[in-house]
């Protein structure tokens, strides 16, 4: 049966996008704003802009002081929280309906009025927040590094997706206020943002609201660049090693995949679901079950949208084997897949967790405003919520199988393989930090270090990849 959740779009005339869904079942109302700025729009030298602002945004605005804005609202019984990510950042709350233009009016504040609150007092506070979270969730904690050596080495230098988006401390540092007041009027302008509003609210009632708060924010001039030429597939094997303090050996595999939202790049990551995000995939059963050369495999696409995304495949190394002979193994199955494809079986598992993931999704009203709010901004169709699986249903055994032979082959594998250095004692202690860290997990919308389960990140996973991917680089406000 198709899916048909309301969806009505307007664009406001400074080129704000509102989108509305209905949804009468439970009294609350989700406010979600996606805006097209991430570290894929910091130049070389001014890295973790898009970040900082994500932090900035809750010390106040013209009529909001800092703090406020979750204060407030919390108040009123809300949920927020945002995130950063390569290819944007992301504002959101859930609030009782009798909020929803509280919450609106606080967003427009920010979104249109930052700036008077941007002072250096809290541009020097604001960094030195940046610094410590950078220290818990990248430097101090085990392959907290690990992703961001990743995409220095699937990507070359000065790419858009080379840094991590927690950006370099030196060039936070560098940065002055006028820096950062440039950066926040050039990318926080209406026409570079969605508005999705879902839940217990009439369309022409969110409509008169949007308009009421947002509608005097000005229009800009500014034109953002359009994408990077397509970024083709690795020729040869690249290879990053660390020797480090870390509870045992840890393979990272990246590989250059097509950009998001095309048939391409979904048959490339029921590749890898088949490969390694399930139970039955080739990898686990091989690596796991059978030669138990590792503990755990998993495997996901990450969708971006700058002329390439990123397939990862990781492999954590069992005690006594060789990372040399685990990663071995990969490449052999990788061959192996790449000349046969999926079984049937494997193929339907793969469709059916990507179902299960998406509709999942989609029955939470805060997690189905993402999406839309996702799809409305990059891909410039809020309805795809509805389409996403007819699409998946249209990709055949031989799309993917040729994806696996044109973007997983082990030619076309970058590594990072974190090895382990260090006493027993020294290994012990790693490995309960580990455990606590594992234990207490991300809160929502907050970073937290890399996680080698498979997750929701993958295809099937695509309903809540923007929340979890890349794990400590998707950055959150209220850590």
């Amino acid at each position: 049966m198709p899916l048909d959740y309301p969806i009505v779009e307007r664009a406001l005339p400074n080129g704000l996008r509102v989108v509305v869904s209905e949804d009468h079942a439970v009294p609350t109302v989700t406010v979600n704003i996606w805006v097209g700025v991430g570290s894929r729009h910091e130049a070389e030298g001014r890295t973790g802009f898009a970040h900082l602002f994500e932090h900035l945004m809750f010390q106040g605005s013209a009529h909001v002081a800092s703090g406020e804005h979750f204060s407030a609202l919390m108040a009123q019984g809300a949920r927020l929280n945002a995130t950063t990510w390569f290819d944007r950042t992301n504002y959101f709350e859930t609030v009782p309906k009798g909020a929803f233009e509280l919450a609106l009016w606080m967003e427009a504040d920010r979104h249109g009025r930052l700036l008077e609150a941007v002072t250096q007092e809290n541009l020097d506070n604001q960094r030195d927040v940046v610094k410590e979270e950078k220290r818990q969730r990248y430097d101090n904690v085990p392959y907290g590094t690990a992703l961001s050596d990743l995409y220095a080495t699937v990507f070359p230098k000065g790419h858009p997706y080379h840094h991590p988006t927690i950006g370099a401390m030196e060039d936070l540092d560098a940065a002055s206020l006028e820096d950062v007041h440039a950066f926040y009027r050039r990318h926080y302008r209406p026409d570079n943002t969605v508005l999705t509003v879902v839940g217990d609210v009439a369309a022409e009632e969110a409509f008169a609201a949007a308009e009421r708060y947002f509608g005097g924010l000005p229009a800009a001039e500014v034109t953002s660049r359009g994408p990077v030429d397509a970024l083709a597939p690795l020729t040869e094997p690249m290879r990053t090693e660390r020797v480090v303090h870390v509870p045992h050996d840890r393979l990272y595999l990246g590989f250059r995949l097509p950009v998001d939202s095309t048939s391409e790049f979904w048959a490339a990551s029921l590749a890898l679901d088949c490969l390694g995000s399930m139970a039955i995939s080739r990898l686990y059963r091989r690596l796991v079950r059978g030669d138990e050369l590792a503990t755990h495999v998993a495997a996901h696409g990450m969708g971006l949208v700058d002329g390439v995304s990123l397939g990862l495949v990781v492999v954590d190394v069992a005690d006594g084997v060789s990372p040399d002979t685990a990663e071995q193994a990969v490449c052999a199955e990788l061959e192996r897949f790449a000349a046969s494809g999926p079984t049937d079986v494997e193929l339907e598992a793969a469709r059916s967790q990507t179902e299960r993931s998406w509709l999942s999704a989609l029955a939470a009203q805060d997690e189905r405003a993402d999406l839309i709010s996702r799809f409305g901004l990059l891909h410039g169709d809020p309805g795809f919520i509805n389409t996403f699986l007819d699409h998946l249903a249209d990709v055949s055994a031989a799309q993917v199988r040729e994806a696996a032979a044109r973007y997983l082959l082990p030619h076309a594998r970058a590594v990072v393989a974190y090895l382990r250095a260090g006493t027993d004692e020294e290994d012990r202690v790693i490995e309960e930090a580990a455990q606590d860290d594992a234990v207490g997990g991300p809160e929502d919308g907050d970073a937290g270090g890399p996680q080698p389960s498979g997750g929701p990140e993958g295809v099937g996973g695509i309903a809540t990849q923007d929340r979890a991917e890349g794990q400590n680089d998707n950055e959150g406000a209220a850590s």
